[in-house]
């Protein structure tokens, strides 16, 4: 009874976490660029027991049994399929319409300064600075970076914000002059080292040795001709990609497998109980 109650609560844990990732997709079903994570389950060590030998019978099953301890979940995936792309109309936001292509964000860092983050949240604003001028900012305050990494700095008098695909955004002033900047945008070669930092935002790991990577083998900076292959639209934003149907089917099913579980340690518990009394 014990073995049934240690392998119904190993699994039961392992079923929260995936309640957990099912309610974090859920909840950010409506923001933009996110991705959902997916995981799976795998079956942990198991127990053989084999026949008693003076046991001949002839039988058509394998002989002896294997007794497991529970169900364990495997790393969880990011699905990287390309998100609804939904008109907006406003000339600062932006969309990428090839999967595994960001944003690089500036954020503040207190080691280092600042550091490079990554997203697919193209919302952008124009944020007034002390000297007059205007900075390119997210959402939430950080600035983005051009090619160069640096903040994407631009003229009080900015008026017309357009972006063509090689991620070349075409900022047009009163006078009827024009400038021209670089996004930095970053492909993400190998998506699985990434720390998720929130719903929105992905940066790279500390530990690269340990990891034995480096941060090239990671992700790609676009620069030069690579720029090319940046296909970004204008007055646009990627929706999520979270499959609501599939959230909520995923959300039944393992609710009702939590409910076994729980079942079976009442179960083991009551036989226990049993014993006991006959004691």
């Amino acid at each position: 009874m014990l073995r049934t109650m240690i392998t119904s609560t190993n699994t039961m844990s392992q079923l929260q976490q995936q309640l957990d990732t099912i309610g974090n997709n859920l909840s950010n079903s409506a923001t933009t660029g996110y991705k959902a994570r997916d995981v799976k389950f795998h079956e942990l060590l198991y127990q053989q027991f084999n026949n008693d030998k003076l046991d001949r019978a002839p039988r058509q099953s394998p002989t002896g049994i294997r007794y497991g301890v529970g169900a364990v979940l495997g790393q969880a995936e990011m699905n990287w399929k390309q998100g609804t792309l939904q008109p907006t109309g406003r000339e600062l936001d932006f969309a990428f319409s090839e999967p595994k292509q960001y944003f690089n964000i500036l954020m503040p860092d207190e080691a280092n300064g600042t550091k490079t983050v990554y997203t697919r949240q193209g919302a952008f604003y124009m944020s007034p600075m002390e000297n007059g001028q205007l900075m390119l900012v997210n959402g939430e305050g950080y600035p983005v970076a051009d090619s160069e990494g640096a903040p994407i700095v631009l003229d009080e008098n900015a008026s017309k914000f357009t972006i063509s695909d090689g991620g070349n955004l075409t900022v047009s002033y009163p006078n009827g002059t024009t400038t021209q900047t670089q996004l930095a945008v970053s492909v993400l070669q190998k998506p699985q080292f990434m720390e998720n930092l929130s719903a929105a935002y992905l940066g790279l790991p500390t530990n690269l040795d340990e990891l034995g990577v480096t941060e090239q083998d990671i992700l790609t900076n676009l620069q030069g001709a690579d720029r090319a292959e940046i296909a970004m639209q204008n007055g646009t934003l990627e929706a999520s990609n979270v499959n609501m149907s599939k959230e909520f089917t995923e959300l039944i099913s393992t609710q009702r497998s939590y409910q076994f579980n729980a079942r079976a340690v009442t179960m083991a518990d009551q036989m226990l109980g049993l014993i006991n009394g006959i004691r």
